[in-house]
């Protein structure tokens, strides 16, 4: 079940309103002794994380919910270190992964539980289910949740820097497809920068940012970017090229762009930029 987006946060005593966990998708399904993980896009990554194996319900069971790694110091959740563990392969660099920053299993959702098909039961059902039948402990969790008070929790995020929050129908059945039931509130961040460059075959602005005095990359702009906005670009940056490679035609950085990103990476580049407006 997918989500939809929503710019602002809102309150509500027909929804349940829950932190967005910065990590990415998970389905569990446990039958018998074996346990087997998926990504959103249903590619198997059962090997990747074997803190994740032994789960604390008795029985099979489908759960759906957020893998994620949260520092134990700064109490931030650290994107990239799962997006790096979701990409290894060997197995002793994945032990030594578990060892040291091991995973989290963060639950939002059950879907299957004893052979019992869920998904036609209200969301407020299905929680009940989930919080009787998992028991917590360093890896598994049930996602925290508060009831009607939406705003105020994504006040809560704003102030820990965290993505944003999920508002959830409490009536919602579970469906396979993207649902207006379930809604994404996100805490985007704001900047300039300056377009250095673009790319040959698709579309992507080269995106720079002034530091100490001179430019350096911060990442790709791909999205936002409307025709009419396209169409601005392309007549101002004729008169701007100074070098081309077998990618990209490289620019002299004199357009500024307002982009907005949900995070910087510990590279310092924009995770996720998306365009807003030219600066003039």
């Amino acid at each position: 079940m997918l989500l939809n987006s929503r710019e602002k946060p809102f309150s509500d005593q027909a929804y349940l309103f829950e932190p967005k966990i910065d990590g990415h998708r998970l389905i569990l399904s446990k039958s018998g002794e074996e346990t087997r993980l998926f990504t959103e896009h249903q590619n198997e990554c059962t090997s990747q994380y074997p803190e994740l194996w032994d789960v604390p319900i008795e029985g099979d069971v489908v759960l759906d919910g957020e893998v994620c790694y949260r520092d134990p110091e700064s109490e931030q959740f650290n994107f990239e270190l799962v997006m790096e563990r979701l990409q290894i392969t060997n197995k002793t660099k994945i032990q030594a992964f578990r060892n040291q920053s091991p995973v989290s299993y963060v639950v939002w959702d059950i879907l299957v539980h004893k052979g019992r098909d869920l998904r036609q039961l209200s969301l407020m059902k299905r929680r009940s289910i989930l919080e009787s039948v998992l028991l917590p402990n360093d890896y598994f969790s049930v996602v925290n949740q508060i009831e009607e008070r939406g705003e105020d929790l994504y006040e809560s995020m704003v102030e820990k820097s965290m993505e944003g929050i999920v508002a959830k129908r409490k009536s919602s059945v579970y469906v396979s497809r993207r649902s207006h039931d379930w809604l994404a509130i996100m805490n985007y961040q704001y900047t300039d920068v300056y377009v250095a460059g673009y790319r040959k075959d698709e579309f992507g602005w080269l995106a720079h940012v002034k530091e100490n005095g001179k430019m350096r990359p911060a990442g790709i702009i791909e999205q936002g970017v409307s025709p009419s906005h396209k169409k601005a670009f392309d007549a101002i940056s004729k008169k701007l090229e100074n070098g081309e490679d077998q990618n990209f035609v490289y620019l002299d950085p004199r357009i500024q762009v307002k982009v907005q990103f949900s995070s910087w990476t510990r590279h310092g580049m924009l995770r996720a930029p998306s365009f807003v407006d030219f600066i003039v």
